[in-house]
């Protein structure tokens, strides 16, 4: 294979560099333009320095692999707006025996949802809980926050979908989800079980729970309170409180009461409805799994079920395809 010329090799370096810079730094001061049109601007320099023809640039860009990213990539938001990664906080907590028991939990639970939902999702969603529970324990965070990345990377190798990589090996490759799962499925087990040896053998003394003032427990109660009652139509009660004060206190009490029961009644209604898309939320991501442990083409499983969310949600997906406006309005339409 012959070396490519020498200018070619200083420009292409040129155009990696500028992509390194701004991959790494997306927030430079010279160029704060990000990561994503970084990426694009090293891609241009690249045809521009006359490092790859047009053609070869655009041949370069896998279809299926960016195909699959997308789709498990709407897919795990929704589960997200479906309060999937709650309920694995949840199962954290549930009827724990301590420390030890909590970072077990932890390894095992990031390695599972990481394996089904990447492993940069587990641990940006995850971590909210982990940090929760150190606290209500009086215990250091730091070894529960090396266990949920660890696990993390190591549960994320078990299947096609954990991470980018895995994409590429399957696709290219062309193995099957089942095939992937099954002969990388022993080494992550046997990874996760050596990573919680190595954890707990570090921070044995530090997972020693210490006793906890009342006053502690109480508050960290009440914050969980707060955050699972957000619902409040704060529209319907401004109208109450102006019919209240326009009218005499006996015209009052039955306007009180009829917005109080219109109040009600749009709380059931839009409960019974979050019930609903979280259920089909669950039935299409079960079905996604299924259809990929059957063999079907992965690219198009997963693009078939972030559209099947996205009619079934019934509404503008812009903001469930933009992470920031998504945020925004999830605990709006999926809050119980």
């Amino acid at each position: 294979m012959a070396l490519a010329p020498t200018a070619e090799v200083v420009l292409g370096s040129i155009a990696f560099g500028i992509f390194w810079v701004l991959a790494v730094f997306p927030a430079v001061p010279f160029l704060p333009i990000g990561r994503t049109a970084g990426s694009l601007l090293g891609a241009l320099l690249m045809v521009i320095f006359r490092v790859i023809t047009p053609e070869q640039a655009y041949a370069s860009i896998d279809i299926p692999i960016l195909s699959l990213l997308f789709g498990t990539m709407v897919v795990s938001i929704y589960l997200e707006r479906a309060h999937m990664f709650k309920y694995l906080g949840w199962l954290l907590s549930w009827k724990s025996k301590g420390g030890k028991d909590l970072l077990c939990r932890v390894c095992l639970i990031s390695a599972l949802s990481s394996a089904l939902f990447t492993n940069d999702t587990s641990c940006i969603v995850l971590t909210e809980f982990v940090l929760k529970l150190a606290r209500q324990h009086n215990l250091p965070p730091r070894p529960f926050l090396l266990a949920l990345a660890s696990s993390a990377n190591i549960g994320s190798t078990a299947t096609p979908i954990g991470n980018p990589q895995n994409l590429v090996i399957a696709v290219q490759s062309k193995i099957s989800f089942g095939k992937f799962l099954v002969g990388i499925l022993p080494a992550m087990l046997i990874g996760v079980v050596i990573n919680i040896v190595l954890l707990l053998c570090m921070f044995w003394n530090a997972l020693k729970i210490n006793k906890v003032d009342e006053e502690v427990m109480e508050e960290a109660v009440d914050e969980d309170e707060v955050s699972s009652h957000k619902f409040s139509p704060a529209r319907m009660s401004h109208m109450t409180q102006e019919g209240a004060c326009g009218d005499d206190v006996g015209k009052s009490r039955p306007r009180t009461k009829i917005a109080s029961l219109q109040v009600s009644d749009v709380k059931r209604l839009l409960t019974k409805k979050a019930l609903i898309l979280k259920g089909c939320v669950y039935l299409v991501t079960i079905g996604m799994v299924i259809s990929l442990l059957m063999g079907l083409n992965m690219s198009w499983t997963a693009i078939s079920a972030a559209l099947a969310l996205v009619v079934i949600d019934f509404q503008d997906a812009g903001p469930c395809l933009d992470k920031r406006g998504f945020n925004r309005q999830a605990e709006e339409m999926y809050h119980l």
